[in-house]
């Protein structure tokens, strides 16, 4: 057997190019979900909090500067992914569950 033919065989067996498919498509949903997080949602959380410009905000205590405005934007962006994930993965496995039926 060539090692051309034990490559491709290797490529179909594990399904390789479906992940390869998978993660990019990942990648790309990633930054559909930062764009909306930075120029949509938190847009409208700097309008709600007073000084606006909270991305920014930092607690200063000595030498230590702690970037709490930064943390906070990107805990609501891991909120937003983390229940995008959970919806898709909800209705992936409610359609396998009535297929095994």
């Amino acid at each position: 057997m060539s090692m051309v033919k034990e490559f491709m065989d290797f490529l179909y067996e594990y399904k390789v190019i479906g992940l390869a498919i998978a993660f990019i498509m990942g990648l790309a949903a990633n930054q559909l979900v930062k764009s909306f997080v930075d120029n949509i949602i938190m847009p409208v959380i700097a309008v709600l909090i007073p000084g606006g410009d909270w991305q920014t905000s930092k607690l200063v205590l000595g030498p230590i500067v702690i970037s709490w405005g930064q943390f906070l934007a990107d805990l609501i962006y891991f909120i937003i992914v983390a229940f995008v994930i959970f919806l898709i993965a909800k209705k992936v496995l409610r359609e396998d569950k009535v297929t095994k039926k």
